[in-house]
């Protein structure tokens, strides 16, 4: 009995509001952080929506993510583009994989990074099982995912998509000066006033 007792309050706590996440939700900021999957996308585009109806002011979003799913990533990147108010992506940390996709949801003068934040792109990484002909229908999704990537990075960056495809054959890492070069984030900050003073359209 004890034990049910002490489940039913774990349970409790689990459902009350977290008052200091919705308090810094009150801010426009959220915190993109942690591996992309289902769930996050589902947090963060939930946070997405709300703050699109509380109003037009810009979104500051940070990541810090390792990568994760790509189709929970491609979730968040859609939603960040259908919302009405403008999102500012703030690179913090690790930008990796699906992340770095998302990161590319919104115009390049709205991209930008921390001095000491990390960046990867690279092909989808492959998890096929099952028969021969399921692998071979998985094989082409891959090839289709890899290409959508690479289309999506030459558009964003400005590079020439022949190129992107050969930096992408392997894991492709950059600083955040190298990011900028790159064309991933339009610029290096370093303090709140500097994001302060972008000027957002």
């Amino acid at each position: 009995m004890i034990f049910n007792d002490e489940e039913d309050e774990k349970k409790k706590a689990a459902q009350k509001p977290d008052a200091l996440a919705e308090k810094f939700l009150k801010t426009r900021q959220i915190l993109l952080s942690g591996e992309i999957n289902k769930e996050l996308a589902q947090a963060v585009n939930k946070q997405l929506l709300l703050l699109e109806a509380d109003g037009s002011k810009p979104i500051y979003v940070y990541i810090d993510s390792p990568g994760g799913d790509v189709s929970a990533g491609f979730a968040i990147f859609d939603m960040i583009r259908f919302v009405n108010a403008p999102v500012v992506l703030v690179g913090n940390g690790l930008i990796a994989s699906a992340a770095a996709l998302i990161l590319l949801a919104v115009p390049k003068e709205r991209r930008v990074g921390l001095p000491h934040s990390s960046y990867l792109i690279h092909q989808p990484l492959s998890e096929m099982r099952g028969v021969a002909t399921d692998l071979q229908i998985q094989a082409e999704e891959m090839a289709k995912t890899r290409a959508l990537l690479n289309k999506i990075i030459a558009e964003q960056t400005g590079k020439d998509e022949k190129q992107v495809k050969k930096d992408t054959e392997r894991d492709y890492w950059l600083t955040a000066g190298e990011a900028q070069e790159y064309g991933l984030i339009s610029k290096v900050i370093s303090s709140r006033k500097e994001l302060a003073g972008m000027k957002i359209k």
